[in-house]
This record gives structure tokens, C-alpha cells and sequence, in this order.
């Protein structure tokens, strides 16, 4: 149960994400920020991987997006 709410956690974060690629609205990722960790806190607590994982990989994508922007833009 908990990998499955983690995956949809992962893809709620990851429609915020994806819009956020846009120059000018990379703060986006700041909002899916903490909600990528809670289903990173979620996945790791179940028996399965999978949400985990799916998780990380939206936030490295946001966090390679800050990192690009400079945090903001």
C-alpha cells in the first residue's frame, strides 16, 4: 500500500515538475519539493522499491532544474 501511494505521490509531484522546466517557473519545483520527500519518506517505509525510486528520480530532476536556475528562476 505504501509503494502505491508513493507512486501517486511521485506522479502528482511530477506534473508539477514538468511545467516547471519552463524558464520563469522553475519556483514550481520548490512546491514539489517537499511533497518528493514525503514520498520518498513513504516509499522507503513500505516493502517495496519501486515508488521509492520513481520519487528520486523526479526529484533529481527537479533538483538538477534548481541547480540550473540558480535556485529561482
Amino acid at each position: 500500500m505504501g509503494n502505491i501511494l508513493a507512486y501517486l505521490i511521485g506522479l502528482i509531484s511530477l506534473v508539477i515538475v514538468i511545467p516547471a522546466q519552463i524558464p520563469l517557473l522553475g519556483w514550481a519545483n520548490w512546491l514539489a519539493l517537499p511533497l518528493i520527500a514525503l514520498g520518498v519518506v513513504i516509499g522507503a517505509l513500505s516493502s517495496r522499491t519501486g515508488g521509492r525510486n520513481f520519487c528520486l528520480i523526479v526529484g533529481l530532476i527537479a533538483a538538477v532544474r534548481l541547480t540550473l536556475g540558480g535556485g529561482f528562476v
